[in-house]
């Protein structure tokens, strides 16, 4: 997706908060309807620190027009980029703008923001490489942040595993998650993202590097490879393990999420980090630093 650069006018400069005031984050919710989204919504009404501006649904939803609990707002449609309205309920733009939408509507939820000069932290997955390249290039005008994992461990074990990878080129490297039975991708994206950083510090990449399936391979490891592995069971939140072994040793990394509320707290997290930068195109990791 190539999306046409907003014109540039005084106007347009990004809406940062005040450091110095004390006035609540505005914060308007993508895919408010969805799982992450409504644990979003309860997160956000329960912060004294933020202040929910819009709940944004597709327009088949069955919870658009209808109130969102706990607030004075309803479910609104997704605003189109090509009016320049704020159609927030409200009659402020928000400081940042959380999506957990879809991938299909992922290109209307960066529109928006990148005409309206609004921050946008994004967890939506399943986006192509185009996509990933026009949120590259709307970072050139706002501050914009995606990952495919907002639990705060999963960034530590990330650059963990990368280190530990630099420091024991010659390990053998394993990659082994574990979700729950509904999960349809597989492996998982975050397994994806451990796989990639392992690779990157050895100098390699995943493409040459993953083996996915070994069923059909009647052939020795190769010590370069990264070997893969996926276990869908159960209601399993979230469970990913990096195994380096060496002659007589191995090293585990392992992290294990017991609550999905972990990933609302870390993409609220976000959101208050990349509402105070200047534009740019951010990593999670990046709000650990900041």
């Amino acid at each position: 997706m190539t999306l046409p650069k907003p014109p540039s006018t005084p106007s347009d400069a990004a809406v940062q908060p005040d450091p110095a005031s004390a006035r609540p984050l505005a914060i308007a919710i993508a895919g408010a309807g969805g799982r992450m989204g409504r644990q979003l919504l309860e997160l956000v009404a329960a912060d004294a620190g933020s202040h929910l501006l819009a709940a944004w649904v597709g327009p088949q939803s069955s919870r658009l027009g209808q109130p969102v609990p706990g607030t004075a707002l309803a479910y609104s449609a997704l605003p189109e980029a090509s009016t320049g309205k704020h159609d927030t309920g409200d009659t402020a733009r928000p400081d940042v703008v959380v999506d957990f939408s879809h991938a299909g509507a992922f290109d209307q939820v960066l529109a928006w923001c990148w005409r309206e000069r609004v921050a946008l932290v994004s967890g939506t997955t399943g986006l192509d490489a185009s996509q990933h390249q026009a949120l590259a290039d709307a970072g050139a005008d706002i501050p914009v942040l995606w990952s495919a994992n907002f639990s705060l461990g999963v960034a530590v074990l990330s650059r963990l595993v990368a280190q530990a990878a630099r420091l024991l080129p010659d390990w053998q490297a394993e990659i082994v998650e574990a979700h729950h039975a509904g999960k349809r991708d597989a492996p998982s994206g975050t397994a994806l993202a451990l796989g990639m950083r392992l690779a990157q510090a050895r100098g390699g990449t995943l493409d040459e590097l993953a083996v996915f399936d070994r069923s059909r391979d009647d052939q020795p490891r190769r010590p370069e490879q990264i070997g893969f592995a996926v276990v869908r069971a159960g209601d399993i939140v979230g469970e990913h393990s990096v195994l380096l072994a060496g002659a007589g040793e191995r090293l585990e990394l392992v992290h294990r999420a017991g609550d999905r509320s972990i990933f609302a707290r870390g993409a609220l997290h976000a959101a208050r980090f990349l509402a105070g930068q200047v534009p740019g195109r951010y990593a999670f990791e990046d709000v650990l630093a900041g």
